[in-house]
């Protein structure tokens, strides 16, 4: 996990956020950094974590966990971590070899028209047994393919109400979705990622935006991330800082400050 961000948003492994809603989001950028960043810091800060890896498989976010100093292995057996990757089930599911109950999860796969309920029961059962001391966590990675499997906006944006209402409102916990951006500027498609980005930004408590430099690559500064944080009434908060991702960690740092413009 990244010390200088958690510094940022207030975080502590020792003092649990609840009710969180993080959205995460890139565009001309990658923000895997700040997936792997939030696994670490949750699974440190002892809560039991569902993953929705939709996009990756299970070796890679372990490979990038252990240079954060996190074992999701040791994490998955002993229950810390349910995690569902998708890359693997997902060739039996569409060519009906896997009699398995979990099929019903994967049902967005054979009929892009229906809804995301099977995944939401997963996540339901998956974080409904936590107990008082251990804090459920969702984190999704990422719902833009729901988008490119053809399920509708709608029908995400239903699925991330409904995590949202039950893990945060009712069992006092918090939900990290990554959505990567068009790099189109926003517009009216209702069934394009920014549109979905737009829509989650009213539900979400925090929103995490990375893009690349306006200016090109640079060695030393490899994006700028603007943090929004909502605020009661009017007082929401927003800053912007650039960032550097080592092989370790990561650094993040106001506009101007690094040694690359010194």
């Amino acid at each position: 996990m990244f010390p200088d961000l958690n510094s940022i948003l207030n975080f502590s492994t020792d003092k649990f956020r609840e009710t969180e809603f993080i959205v995460l989001s890139d565009r001309k950028a990658d923000a895997s950094f700040l997936v792997h960043h939030f696994l670490s810091f949750y699974l440190r800060s002892g809560c039991k974590v569902c993953f929705l890896g939709l996009v990756q498989s299970f070796s890679h976010y372990s490979v990038v966990g252990q240079k954060l100093g996190v074992n999701l292995t040791q994490a998955r057996e002993k229950g810390q971590l349910v995690f569902l990757e998708a890359l693997k089930a997902s060739p039996g599911v569409l060519l009906d070899k896997d009699p398995s109950d979990k099929t019903h999860t994967f049902d967005y796969l054979r009929s892009p028209s229906a809804d995301l309920r099977g995944l939401f029961e997963f996540v339901l059962s998956s974080l409904s047994d936590c107990g008082a001391e251990a804090r459920p966590v969702l984190i999704i990675d990422d719902l833009s393919v729901l988008l490119s499997l053809g399920v509708s906006s709608g029908a995400v944006l239903d699925f991330t109400h409904y995590c949202q209402a039950t893990v945060c409102s009712q069992l006092q916990g918090s939900v990290v979705a990554l959505v990567r951006r068009d790099d189109e500027e926003w517009d009216e498609d209702e069934e394009c990622s920014n549109f979905l980005l737009k829509a989650l930004h009213h539900q979400c408590s925090v929103s995490l935006s990375v893009e690349g430099l306006s200016t090109g690559f640079c060695r030393d500064i490899h994006g700028q991330v603007e943090i929004w944080r909502r605020g009661k009434g009017e007082e929401n908060q927003r800053k912007m800082f650039h960032y550097k991702v080592h092989d370790k960690g990561a650094s993040f740092f106001a506009p101007g400050t690094s040694r690359a413009v010194l």
